[in-house]
């Protein structure tokens, strides 16, 4: 039976400061063939970011003028900006087989769920509890204060939504967070629902 790998969606949520991107980047050495699907957002880019790297960078007015013309998989304003997920790319990402992963806060990952489930596998990841993401949030200096208290605030409402998510991970070691992230990764695409019943079983009975 030929059974190759098929394309499928990795969502990682989890509060600002948990970690994600630092995890992300240890995934991206022990896997191949992963598309990471680049948001598009209407916020000011951080000093080091860059348009079409970190995001897509676009005014609140083509935002919403993308959003008339049901150009994203999924939106959503956060910190009254717009975030969201263009459909071009992800298409073509799922035509070529590839693991796509979305960094997506909960309102993004509900909405991918509805929209297509059995492509999804999603992962929750925190901090150890509400006193070390404050350390780390602090220990950035990338945030004014309000900034930071309006993640903080995010934080304790998205974390009641972590049982939505296929697995948890709390990220209080670094190497064993990623370890855990990397098997997560490399099964995604071999997940019985991606795979058309008809001809799994037409290839077995006949080989």
């Amino acid at each position: 039976m030929i059974k190759e790998k098929k394309g499928a969606i990795l969502i990682i949520s989890g509060p600002s400061g948990c970690g994600k991107s630092t995890l992300l980047k240890e995934v991206y050495k022990n896997i191949d063939n992963y598309y990471f699907s680049i948001s598009t957002t209407t916020r000011a880019p951080r000093v080091g970011e860059v348009n079409g790297i970190d995001y897509f960078f676009v005014s609140k007015e083509e935002f919403e003028e993308d959003i008339k013309n049901n150009d994203f998989l999924e939106y959503a304003k956060v910190h009254d900006n717009y975030y969201g997920t263009s459909l071009k790319p992800i298409n073509k990402a799922l035509e070529e087989g590839k693991l796509i992963i979305f960094d997506i806060d909960v309102q993004g990952h509900e909405i991918v769920r509805n929209k297509i489930n059995a492509l999804v596998t999603s992962v929750f990841i925190t901090t150890p509890s509400l006193n070390v993401l404050e350390e780390r949030l602090n220990s950035r200096n990338t945030d004014s204060l309000e900034i930071i208290e309006k993640r903080i605030k995010n934080a304790k409402a998205e974390v009641e939504f972590f049982q939505d998510y296929d697995y948890l991970i709390i990220n209080d070691d670094l190497q064993t967070a990623a370890k855990e992230l990397v098997c997560i990764a490399n099964i995604t695409r071999i997940k019985t629902k991606l795979f058309k019943k008809e001809n799994i079983i037409s290839n077995w009975l006949s080989n």
